[in-house]
């Protein structure tokens, strides 16, 4: 815990794996901030909602690591589903969302050309709690934080600098600032 009680995870505690649920990936009209999560959640939570009697997410597991994030849909208790990666690199935002506090969402640069008409995805993930999705905003900053290292170290001998974002505000400090945040 950090001096103001706000969870500290560095690199060196990466990876990281928690099990979580999986609401699903939606479109995202932008590369980041939480306006760019907003309308994907909202869509994704009513899905959710409106899905037949029984119906159960996909539970995964997740691990935010050095490299990046995974997760893997966990069928049974010996076997695994397919592994969907997102190195480091195509991971532009993370965020705990500010009105479902229990949801983790990201957006991944799917088309790094960005000629399709839908270049950027907003993944996102149902956690057993509030705290949860906190712990996982701040893996993930972690990553970035390590993925940032090694950036200025390439940035030094000369070579293309990404631009990453993490949001490490709570869902209270979001709303007090969303409507601060702009298009330009």
């Amino acid at each position: 815990m950090g001096d103001n009680g706000e969870i500290v995870i560095t690199g060196n505690d990466l990876p990281m794996t928690f099990t979580v649920k999986y609401l699903g990936s939606h479109p995202a009209n932008g590369l980041w901030g939480i306006k760019h999560t907003r309308r994907p959640v909202d869509m994704l939570v009513g899905k959710a909602k409106s899905a037949l009697p029984g119906s159960i997410l996909p539970i995964v597991e997740v691990e935010v690591s050095k490299d990046g994030f995974a997760f893997t849909e966990l069928q049974g208790k010996k076997y695994k589903g397919e592994t969907n990666k997102f190195t480091v690199e195509v991971i532009s935002y993370g965020v705990q969302d500010l009105v479902y506090t229990r949801v983790f969402s990201m957006i991944i640069v799917a088309d790094e050309s960005l000629k399709s008409a839908t270049p950027f995805m907003c993944h996102s993930f149902v956690c057993d709690s509030r705290d949860q999705a906190r712990q996982i905003t701040y893996a993930l900053a972690a990553t970035f934080q390590d993925y940032g290292k090694k950036v200025r170290e390439q940035n030094e001998a000369g070579n293309h600098v990404k631009r990453l974002a993490i949001d490490l505000r709570t869902p209270e400090e979001l709303a007090e600032d969303i409507e601060e945040e702009t298009d330009a």
